[in-house]
């Protein structure tokens, strides 16, 4: 039995943002339509795979001054060159030794479509894991998803790590018997993969 070392994206290993590259005022009116708290429930259901990339980027077309195909080709090449922290995945792939790594992530199909070919990140995880295919998110019903996984894998998670910025998931991978490293500006995830192989090397010299 191997412990599971689950990893988040957005906000942990990457902090890139969709249409990133629009100019101000298209971004800031994007941010409104999509983001905005009138548009909460569709960006959870694009999340759930009840929605496609080709359905929100028709919906900014149809109410921003912007045509579809500029705002299709803007918002495939920003998922495709999100800005990650290279280090810290060469770093996660050496944890493969000890466990069954996961990249986590509450997102959508073009995380899977765009950003993961891309990017290669199936390099460096044993499996990724995306909200959009699995139809529930992280925090959904007290970590559901994480109990799946672990039955999957024949793992437990008294013995396995999240490393995630939302401070909520990890509160509930804690509950559910797991260790939580919760990310933030002032400890980013290369801090805490730095600690938790301090921490295995200090219980493999017992």
């Amino acid at each position: 039995m191997r412990p599971i070392l689950f990893v988040d994206f957005d906000g942990t290993i990457c902090h890139g943002k969709f249409w990133r590259s629009l100019e101000p005022a298209l971004r800031a009116g994007m941010q409104e339509i999509i983001f905005g708290p009138a548009n909460r429930q569709m960006v959870g259901d694009w999340m759930l795979g009840k929605h496609s990339s080709e359905e929100l980027n028709r919906k900014l077309a149809d109410e921003l001054p912007a045509e579809y195909d500029m705002l299709w080709k803007v918002f495939v090449e920003d998922c495709q060159n999100m800005p990650i922290d290279q280090s810290a995945l060469e770093h996660i792939d050496r944890f493969r030794v000890r466990f069954t790594t996961i990249l986590a992530t509450d997102n959508m199909d073009c995380f899977n479509r765009f950003t993961v070919p891309a990017l290669g990140l199936n390099r460096y995880f044993d499996s990724i894991v995306n909200s959009y295919d699995a139809g529930l998110r992280k925090n959904d019903e007290g970590g559901r998803l994480f109990l799946n996984l672990l039955r999957q894998h024949g793992s437990i998670a008294s013995e396995s790590v999240l490393i995630d910025n939302s401070k909520t998931t990890c509160e509930i991978f804690e509950k559910l018997g797991g260790r939580s490293l919760f990310v933030t500006p002032e400890q980013p995830i290369s801090s805490w993969l730095d600690i938790l192989e301090e921490d295995y090397a200090a219980s493999s010299s017992k």
